[in-house]
């Protein structure tokens, strides 16, 4: 789960992290309430989307004046962001962030992440701070330095200081960097996160060291541990229809293409996705309806996939092991009725109860096309819609 940058500097704030002043606005007359509270003499108004690359985009603005606050607030409020991470769809500014601005003397860049070839959690950082963090690791790999974090004894001090001194963090400030970091892995493993990405951390005229932007995501699996992080989803932030997925546990992506998937098992879902690119198809959604699915909730994930209007054909894929074919099968013939289908629908089942499965498709009197296996399934829904 993502939360805004705004809420994430919330959350470091508990951990002794420091930020900038700052409040959120919703409004034009909010953002410059928020100006005018803050007294700073230069104020930046950040868009507040879930997506990295606002500040190319023009989604932040450094404001001299309470008139250029209201005049940055109006021109980025409503405004659809389009970045690297946002696809060319975009997406609407919904709220900002004002921030006081400070004197900053260099950026750095500090990143706590799951390294899964260790099974560790992993500090980076690097001097090169406010730039892709991606770009430095393909042009300059050796301006990037990284601790790996001992589960029992956690971040060491001296792997703070180790970090702090090889992205030349100024001596004067290096036992407050050190806090730094400490804090912010504190607040990764306690709060459960899957990133804490700060870029760019910086260094301040007044002998500061302050994250001016913080990234913070979240296992889902251990959301139910923290009610207060659920409180901080924003909603409008996320595809519908992984929204209504999400209430019927079903694990649902969606994708560009205009074949939907629907897959018990993820690793079968991603097999699905990559036979029907291989046989010139594109895929529109991961869904995995998992291994319990009952009818309803496979007719609920049928409703999902055909609510996108990309679909023009869905591929039904299913291995029954705890998952029953008889299951699925009710179940597509049950969203089958309700939904109206047009499109092409091609089903490959295999396993458990597969024959009594097999009879409630044909029994069904609806126009379903069987599959012997899954590279007979894939090649028989590209063809039909593609024609």
């Amino acid at each position: 789960m993502n939360i805004h940058e705004y809420q994430g500097k919330q959350i470091l704030r508990e951990f002794g992290v420091k930020v900038p002043n700052g409040y959120v606005a919703y409004t034009v007359d909010e953002a410059v309430e928020a100006a005018k509270k803050l007294g700073s003499s230069v104020t930046v108004v950040k868009a507040q989307i879930h997506a990295g690359g606002r500040g190319k985009a023009g989604g932040v603005k450094v404001a001299k004046n309470l008139d250029e606050v209201r005049t940055y607030a109006d021109e980025i409020l409503g405004k659809t962001l389009v970045t690297h991470q946002t696809g060319p769809e975009g997406k609407e500014v919904k709220r900002l962030l004002i921030e006081e601005g400070c004197d900053i003397q260099k950026e750095y860049y500090i990143g706590v992440v799951l390294d899964r070839a260790t099974s560790r959690v992993v500090m980076m950082a690097s001097e090169e701070g406010g730039t892709e963090i991606e770009e430095v690791a393909a042009k300059t790999p050796e301006k990037i330095f990284k601790e790996v974090i001992d589960p029992v004894i956690g971040l060491s001090p001296y792997q703070a200081r180790r970090l702090a001194f090889n992205i030349n963090i100024p001596n004067e400030l290096v036992g407050k960097a050190v806090s730094f970091m400490m804090g912010l892995y504190q607040a990764f493993v306690e709060k459960d996160c899957s990133i804490a990405e700060i870029n760019p951390l910086v260094t301040t005229g007044d002998g500061e060291v302050l994250a001016l932007d913080a990234k913070l995501n979240f296992d889902d699996n251990a959301l139910y541990r923290h009610p207060d992080i659920v409180e901080l989803r924003d909603l409008d932030e996320e595809d519908e229809k992984e929204i209504e997925a999400s209430k019927y546990d079903l694990s649902y992506i969606a994708l560009d293409g205009n074949i939907g998937c629907m897959v018990n098992g993820a690793g079968l879902a991603m097999a699905t996705m990559d036979i029907i690119k291989y046989y010139g198809g594109e895929p529109a959604n991961f869904l995995d309806v998992g291994g319990g699915a009952t009818a309803e909730k496979v007719t609920e994930a049928f409703k999902i996939i055909l609510s996108d209007p990309n679909v023009k054909g869905i591929f039904v894929n299913i291995f029954g092991g705890i998952m029953k074919c008889d299951v699925i099968a009710e179940g597509v013939v049950e969203a089958t009725k309700q939904v109206g289908l047009e499109i092409p629908l091609v089903v490959r089942l295999e396993g458990t109860n597969v024959e009594l499965g097999k009879k409630i498709l044909q029994d069904s009197g609806l126009n379903i096309t069987a599959a012997d296996s899954m590279a007979d399934g894939a090649q028989k829904i590209v063809s039909l819609v593609s024609k």
